[in-house]
Parts: C-alpha cells; structure tokens; sequence
C-alpha cells in the first residue's frame, strides 16, 4: 500500500444540478422553452405546408390560416379576407378566429359594398378603407396587418390581433406572418390555376364534341353527277366553327344512273360563331334544308322558307347564318341559286377565260322573319369552274398580317383553271396556295372550307345561251 497521501484533485466531484447558480438554472429553463417554441412553431409551419402541398379543398386550407398564423405569433386572434381572380372579396372564404367574437366584423366585410366591385384588390383607397373597418371594429386591441401577393397581384389582406392592448413585434414575428401570407397567396394563386385548367379541359371537350358534330354534317364523299367532276374539303382551325356543305338529291328515291343525270341540290353555309352551339345550330338547320329540298321548290322560296322555319331557335341562341343554295340539273345544265348574305361562290368561264361571282341578294338567316331573296340561274359551259367557300379562307391571317382576301383567291384560281386541273387538283392546289400564304407554322383562326365543281370539257350538249338572271 502507498503511504502517500491521497492527491486532492482527485478526489473532486462535479458539481450537480442543483448546486448550479439560480441564474445559469434560469437560462437552461429559457432555453429549454425558446426550443419547445421552435419546435412547435416548426411543427406549425410544417403542417401548413403539408396541407398546401396536398389540399384538394380550398376552404379547408384557409380554414386552417388564422388558427395557425395566431398560434405561431401568440396572438388572440386573426383575420383572413382573400380577392377573387376579378378583385373583389371572396366572400365564400372569409375566415376568423376566434369565430365567435369576430362574427360581426365577418357580417361588416360581406356587405362592405365597394368589395363586390370588380377590381377592388387594385384600389388603395378602397383597401384602406375596408383596413379601417377592421381596426373601428377592434378599437381597442393591437393590430397588424400584411398583403397576400402572387405573380404582382394582391390575393387578399391578413390580419392578426389582440383584442386587449398593444402588439409588440420582432422581426422574427413579422417575418413569420409574412411567410404564412405568402404560403396562403401561394395556395389562392395554385385553386386560380386549377379552375382555369379545368375551364380549358371543359372547353376541350366541348371542342372535341363539336368536331364529332361537325364531321358528322360533312359528307363522307362527293357524289357522283353527270357531267361534273366535284371535290371538297373542309379545312378546321383548333376551334370548332360552323361551317357546312352539302351535296343532296332533289329526287332521293332515284338510283342508279337516274340519279346522277337528276338534279341536285349544292349548298355551302357558315353559322356566326364557333364551338359546339354553333355546330348544333348548324345541324339542326341541316335537318331543316334537307327537308325543304325534298319540295322541289326554287332556291329563292327555300331560303325563305328555312329563314321562317329557325327564326325562332336562332333568335333564342342570338345567332344568324350565311348560306349560299343552288340546284344544278345535269341535263341542261343550269344552275340556279340564291344567296343568304355568304361569300358568293366564284365561276370560272372556260369560254371566256376569266373568274366572275355568282350572287342574288339576300338577308342572313335568322336575321328578321319576312325576308325576300332573289333567283339567279346560269347555264354552265365545258371546262366551267365553280368555287364555293367559306369566310375562313378569305379572312385567313398570313405572316405578313394582311388577309388572303378574295382577290388572291380568284387569282389562285385563275392560275390553277388556266392550267385545266381537275377538280381534286384545282382544290389541292387552292389550299397549297392558302398554307403558303399563312405560314407553316401558323394555324388557321377558322375553318376553311371549298367545293369545287367543274364541268367536263368533252360535254357535247345542243347549244343553250349563257345567260345569267338576278
């Protein structure tokens, strides 16, 4: 055993907990609380920004902003009042904790008059006075405020309060009231953006419908006529407009050759304004001419009567109608038309080499119930070309900004007569002209639509005069 005597610093202990000064316990304890605080706060912002991530359900996202923005600054209270995408209050989403005590600031807000005006959210007057609605309502407690902003434009105002005395704030504090701020603009702005996709899906599905409708009103194939050689195309733009043409028998009990040596009935119309309206417009007046052919009246009293037949269904749908209707008998071949205020149809002269417009007057249909319209009829020489179109042709925009406009189409058309096409050729060589002038990489604002018919040049017939009555 050593005889030495025991070394003192060895033999000291570490002071325990309860031998530490009453001022470095004091610290550990404030410490130990600013980390419960912390973490609660995170724990709150945590939640909130899970909620932002997966909410399907605006209103339970907000619901949860004043609860969470008065528990993360240690507050009583708080107000939530969001704009809707035109500026006005969104009345649907106003929130407020405590509810009971702010249920009559909730009324004021509501029925605060200049809130339901559009573009509300941009006006700094009017803001400030609905501020000082909040702070007349609480005139006793401490009030702060801040701006929801996304993408440069004010979602709403935040408040947060304590209905008995002043606020005291940090920098921290306000920072934290500005993130919750930022978070709800963030969710207002992503609910915006949801409607506005949903909005476009609805439209492509209407768009997709129309399309079905209008493909349905076109014929699968030209018929076959005597002595004529017919093509036609319509040409759609991303929207669904109305245009329509159409090929009918006049006598559909015939078959055979009686058919294609009896007349027939050649039509090109286009109902004012797109989408699926238009194209169930256009059907129903399909249904409606279809059955008008069948009297074997001149084109003049169809017109006539189909204008009396949809006046009412196109007066309720604030829609009128262009149409061009004629008849052409392969016997004699005379054709005789009458026109609805649509583009006239252009009839190229083999004879006389040279492009004139086929047209009668006449009102649009719909347009008022007694409506007059004149007859025309022309006898069509070997080798004639007849243009029918729609206003998306000549209204078609090209890369220069100028229209196609009819002046370019009777000199296209004059180029590709001249060169005696076919009637597919004649209607290729149009559109290629038509792509080129719009640009490769730009679309059509409207559905384009030609039929072209040209008379076979070998057709040996007695001589008739050529002559054209309006």
């Amino acid at each position: 055993m050593s005889n030495k005597p025991p070394n003192q610093f060895n033999q000291t202990v570490p002071p325990t907990d309860s031998k530490l000064p009453s001022e470095l316990a004091s610290i550990r304890e404030l410490l130990d609380n600013l980390s419960n605080e912390q973490r609660s706060n995170q724990d709150l912002l945590v939640s909130l920004s899970f909620a932002l991530r997966s909410f399907t359900n605006l209103n339970r996202f907000l619901e949860l902003v004043p609860v969470v923005v008065s528990r993360l600054v240690n507050v009583e209270g708080a107000l939530l009042v969001p704009f809707q995408v035109d500026g006005c209050i969104w009345k649907e989403h106003l929130q407020a904790v405590p509810l009971k005590r702010c249920q009559e600031l909730l009324r004021q807000l509501a029925s605060f008059e200049p809130g339901s005006v559009i573009g509300f959210s941009n006006d700094f007057n009017q803001l400030l006075a609905m501020d000082k609605i909040v702070q007349r309502h609480m005139s006793k407690a401490g009030i702060f405020s801040t701006s929801l902003f996304s993408r440069g434009r004010e979602r709403g105002r935040l408040y947060v309060f304590d209905f008995e005395g002043s606020l005291i704030w940090s920098d921290i504090r306000r920072r934290q009231v500005q993130l919750i701020a930022d978070l709800t603009s963030i969710a207002i702005e992503n609910d915006l953006m949801l409607q506005e996709l949903r909005r476009h899906e609805r439209v492509d599905r209407q768009l997709s419908t129309g399309a079905e409708i209008q493909s349905q009103l076109l014929p699968d194939k030209c018929p076959i006529i005597e002595g004529v050689d017919l093509a036609a195309l319509c040409r759609p733009a991303f929207e669904v407009g109305g245009d329509y043409y159409d090929f009918m028998p006049t006598r559909p009990e015939l078959i055979g050759r009686r058919r294609e040596r009896g007349r027939w009935a050649l039509v090109v119309g286009d109902v004012m304004g797109k989408g699926v309206p238009a194209g169930l417009l256009m059907t129903m007046l399909r249904g409606m001419l279809r059955a008008e052919v069948l009297s074997g009246l001149p084109p003049d009293r169809i017109l006539h009567d189909l204008n009396q037949l949809a006046q009412e269904d196109l007066s309720h749908s604030h829609r009128f109608v262009t149409l061009f209707y004629s008849d052409y008998d392969p016997r004699t071949r005379r054709l005789r038309y009458a026109n609805a205020a649509h583009n006239p149809p252009l009839l190229w002269n083999n004879e006389q080499r040279c492009v004139a417009r086929l047209d009668a007057p006449g009102l649009l249909i719909g347009l008022q119930t007694e409506a007059d319209y004149g007859c025309g009829q022309i006898i069509l020489g070997p080798g004639d070309v007849l243009l029918y179109y729609t206003d998306g042709v000549t209204e078609a925009l090209g890369i220069t900004g100028d229209r196609f406009d009819e002046s370019r189409l009777i000199r296209a058309m004059e180029s590709s007569c001249k060169s005696g096409l076919g009637a597919q050729d004649i209607l290729d060589q149009l559109f290629s002209r038509l792509d080129s002038f719009v640009g490769a990489n730009h679309q059509l604002e409207d559905d384009a639509s030609m039929v072209v018919l040209k008379v076979s040049e070998e057709l040996m017939l007695p001589s008739l005069a050529r002559s054209k009555q309006i």
